[in-house]
């Protein structure tokens, strides 16, 4: 995990960019926005994706495109892990199938937006074993 350590600058701005995200999907959706608490739950849940999302484009093949690498693993991360949690979390709950897909469509946003973000910025893979 040291490559968290060598990339917390890129990750603190990827993670700022989901809160400025997630502030303006609230806002437009007329939601109130959460007390202090939840917001240090969400920087901090927030930061985590990111830096899975650092890993994830460190490791990318050095063949691929980066910007198609890039986004690509925002959306296969999103697809085979958040979607699927938020579906049955939701449906587990009750909640509208609509409420789900603006739920996935939300995050959707946070991890491309973040994955781009990086991408532009750099990342530094960690020294080799």
């Amino acid at each position: 995990m040291i490559y968290i350590l060598l990339n917390v600058w890129p990750i603190a701005a990827a993670t700022l960019l989901g809160l400025v995200i997630g502030y303006v999907w609230m806002r437009a959706a007329g939601m109130l926005l959460p007390g202090w608490a939840a917001l240090a739950g969400t920087a901090l849940a927030e930061f985590w994706l990111a830096a899975i999302l650092a890993g994830a484009l460190i490791l990318a093949p050095a063949q691929a495109d980066q910007w198609v690498m890039a986004i690509g693993s925002a959306v296969v991360i999103w697809i085979g892990f958040v979607v699927p949690v938020l579906a049955v979390t939701f449906m587990a709950h009750a909640i509208a199938w609509r409420q789900t897909v603006l739920a996935a469509l939300y995050w959707l946003a946070v991890m491309v937006g973040q994955a781009a973000l990086m991408q532009g910025i750099g990342l530094v893979p960690p020294p080799a074993a």
